[in-house]
């Protein structure tokens, strides 16, 4: 047992009132008092004990970048120190190290010890493969690596620590203020001239407990356009909310086809908080756009857009209250203390979860069989069920995940297998990472196959394309994006992997959240302007056509 776990037991036992947990909403939203308080004895006590064990400071960092005494002198402050020290107890002992991967020897050799180690990859492309471990862990991690790797790392958030960004990218009480106290919020969702920062729910990460009424809300604010949904339940019995957005004909005399519908997902892994954001961002760009700009009212018009911002309600729950750094959903295994399902690894279109199904503590586990994963099978059967009885046409899917900058197409299942409209997802690909990139600060975005996105390549063998694609990491068949395209015969299937690449990985500061969007959003308009065949190929076909 850590040094850290005796340091929570010494807490518990000399402050009864001192309860050490990830930072809950009743830690989170305190609120500030008028009164100035000095600390108990038995609290100098405890704060002397975290110090000596964890090494914290007594002047600690607080949100925003200002250094605060360690020492709670009020309410904010107090709740702030408790949920830091609950970061130091689990995340203060981890770190992150990047990997750089040239040979197949090496990518087997990371790949088997990672699943003996039971280490978490953050994530592995044809770039890198970075991995969460303890810090005395890595003697033994490279005791089981090649001599070309035991110099072939670098440790990630050098000047960060771990356990300080995991509490960083909770919202702090300032950033959590009710609707009456901050003017920036308004039932326009416009905000006020004292502010750039724009709307209030997106200066923040937002929990479940927040999402889902600010989807109600959104519907119930402009029922011309906006419809709230529900495309399944959970495993735990939660809601997985969704937005239908769009203008359907009012004449009913006049014939219509299925309804042409853009889908748009965040959430599959519950610590790409990111992601959830995002979609949500996109989601109230749209709604309140219509109507004011033409190029977002003739796209409401045409095509309806569904989105579901949480795909995994109760991992983002678990992420929020428990450990910020969970991936799978909660389902329980054949292991008792190794809970979750991958819930992009549990679709039914190449499923291979034979790979780890005798390792359910892998971060990548599929489950004993397809469909495994309850919110995975619910979403599908969602999907299936409004494309064969709801009068709906799915031409384009968008999956949001974090991180490395990546727009990936099909197949994510096989590198050797290429879809039969690789041209037409190349192209429109091109074109998404074109319009982030030229939006105000955007970022550059890689587009490749999500199989060669997902896996080491070896650029100095010659192979498919003069490259050799190398043993992968973890498994990566049975994903949303492969079923969405092959299955439901979506012909424009994209997950896309936000911000950033690697300085911040999961744990990408709140600051990030509306440039993120931003970004996307020029995307997500390109992608209209692109169905609506205004650029790229359907523009060149009109023109033939009236030519």
């Amino acid at each position: 047992m850590r040094q850290a776990t005796f340091a929570v037991l010494s807490l518990l036992l000399l402050g009864p009132s001192l309860a050490v947990a990830a930072p809950h909403e009743d830690t989170r939203y305190l609120r500030s008092t008028s009164h100035h308080h000095a600390p108990r004895p038995w609290r100098r006590l405890t704060d002397a004990i975290i110090r000596r064990i964890w090494g914290v400071p007594e002047i600690q960092k607080g949100l925003g970048g200002t250094g605060r005494a360690s020492a709670a002198t009020d309410g904010d402050s107090a709740g702030k120190l408790l949920a830091q020290y609950a970061q130091y107890a689990q995340y203060g002992e981890d770190m992150v190290m990047r990997f750089n991967i040239s040979t197949a020897e090496e990518a087997s050799a990371l790949a088997e010890a990672s699943s003996i180690l039971f280490l978490d990859v953050w994530e592995f492309n044809e770039d890198w493969v970075d991995i969460r471990l303890a810090k005395d862990v890595v003697p033994s991690l490279l005791g089981l690596l090649p001599a070309s790797l035991q110099k072939s790392h670098v440790p990630l958030m050098q000047n960060l620590d771990l356990a300080q960004a995991v509490f960083d990218s909770y919202p702090s009480p300032s950033g959590t203020k009710s609707h009456d106290e901050d003017r920036s919020f308004s039932p326009t969702l416009g905000s006020s001239p004292h502010t750039e920062r724009g709307n209030i729910f997106f200066q923040d990460y937002q929990p479940l407990s927040v999402i889902s009424p600010w989807m109600s809300l959104m519907a119930s604010m402009f029922t011309t356009h906006v419809r709230s949904i529900n495309v399944g339940i959970s495993y735990e019995g939660r809601d997985m909310p969704g937005l239908r957005v769009g203008v359907h004909p009012t004449n009913n005399e006049q014939p219509s086809g299925p309804r042409q519908t853009v889908l748009i997902t965040g959430g599959s892994h519950a610590r790409e908080w990111i992601s959830v954001s995002t979609v949500n961002y996109l989601a109230w760009s749209l709604i309140s756009s219509y109507g004011k700009m033409p190029s977002v009212t003739k796209l409401l018009e045409k095509y309806d857009f569904v989105f579901v911002p949480t795909l995994n309600p109760d991992g983002y729950v678990y992420s929020w209250e428990t450990d910020r750094l969970w991936r799978k959903n909660r389902q329980p295994t054949n292991l008792r203390f190794c809970n979750g399902i991958d819930l992009d690894r549990s679709y039914s279109f190449e499923w291979d979860g034979e790979s780890v199904r005798s390792n359910p503590c892998s971060e990548s586990y599929a489950g004993e069989a397809p469909f495994a994963g309850v919110e995975a099978q619910r979403f599908a059967e969602w999907a299936k069920n409004e494309t064969q009885n709801n009068n709906v046409e799915f031409v384009g899917f968008l999956d949001l995940h974090s991180y490395s900058q990546q727009i990936l197409y099909p197949y994510s299942y096989s590198c050797d297998n290429e879809p039969p409209t690789s041209e037409d997802l190349q192209e429109l690909g091109l074109g998404l990472a074109k319009a982030i990139r030229m939006s105000r600060k955007g970022h550059a975005y890689k587009v490749t196959s999500a199989c060669e996105g997902n896996v080491a390549i070896s650029k100095n063998i010659k192979g498919r394309n003069g490259r050799l694609v190398l043993p992968r990491i973890e498994s990566s068949g049975g994903s949303a994006l492969d079923w969405f395209y092959h299955e439901l015969k979506v012909k424009y299937a994209y997950q896309i992997k936000l911000r950033d690449t690697g300085s911040y990985g999961f744990l990408l500061p709140k600051e990030n959240i509306v440039p993120t969007g931003k970004e996307v959003l020029d995307a997500i308009l390109y992608f209209g302007r692109f169905m609506l065949g205004e650029v790229g190929v359907l523009q060149w076909v009109v023109l033939q056509q009236v030519c």
